[in-house]
């Protein structure tokens, strides 16, 4: 399987899917009632599509995983022109730090980041950082999940696609467990059509995932929590 989709939920898909959009430099790939989604494509490296999945509530304060955006040398530049598309400056306790902290048209909070040598060739997302009750766990869940490989970074743990392009999946030390609440951003992992979809959803629970609990009918997907309780999806094998 491998990693297809970062997801959000949002109360406007179409408004929060342009911007994000716009803020990329990302192609749209559908656009209807319920949902949003385009798609960012890193030369040599992994194609990301971002899905935006329309959901009756607003935005909560906390975030367990967020963007990181590249700022570079163009920090200032890069964060005038989210400003002018839509966002706004957000005070998450940051305090004293290099980078930027910005909130999106629905109030979810992204990071644009300074120069660091660890984010050559990210494209324009440097890293998705998760929450993580144990990073050095959750990084080999994730990597054995998604074949991506252990780099070099600046947190607790790190992973990266093995074209050593696009971002990066950061694993962090938690500040605190995660709540009932279910996360505004999640991952969408896709089977290969070689996958056995019978021993997957084994394999997924012996490495330390739980199915999760829903109410939202039947779906063509599996929705699941990793070890730390973060929510993702495994989507069956297109057609």
């Amino acid at each position: 399987m491998y990693l297809e989709n970062l997801v959000f939920d949002a109360v406007d898909p179409q408004r929060l899917g342009r911007y994000w959009e716009k803020a990329l430099g990302t192609e749209t790939l559908s656009d209807s009632e319920e949902a949003y989604e385009t798609r960012l494509t890193v030369p040599g490296g992994p194609v990301l599509d971002l899905c935006f999945q329309r959901v009756p509530q607003p935005a909560v304060d906390g975030s367990r995983l967020h963007l990181d955006l590249r700022g570079d040398d163009q920090q200032d530049e890069v964060v005038a022109r989210l400003l002018a598309l839509g966002a706004s400056p957000a005070d998450i306790g940051q305090r004293d730090v290099p980078w930027v902290v910005l909130a999106d048209p629905e109030g979810n909070p992204f990071c644009v980041m300074e120069a660091r040598a660890a984010y050559s060739d990210t494209g324009p997302i440097a890293a998705v950082p998760m929450d993580s009750a144990d990073p050095q766990r959750d990084a080999a869940f994730w990597a054995a999940l998604t074949g991506w490989a252990p780099v070099d970074g600046v947190a607790d743990a790190t992973l990266r696609h093995p074209s050593l392009r696009g971002m990066l999946l950061e694993l962090c030390a938690e500040k605190s467990a995660k709540s009932a609440a279910k996360n505004r951003l999640h991952l969408d992992l896709r089977l290969e059509s070689e996958d056995d979809p019978d021993a997957v959803l084994p394999r997924v629970l012996d490495l330390g995932a739980h199915v999760l609990d829903h109410d939202f009918g039947d779906l063509p997907w599996t929705i699941l929590t990793d070890p730390s309780g973060n929510e993702f999806c495994i989507l069956p094998a297109r057609a």
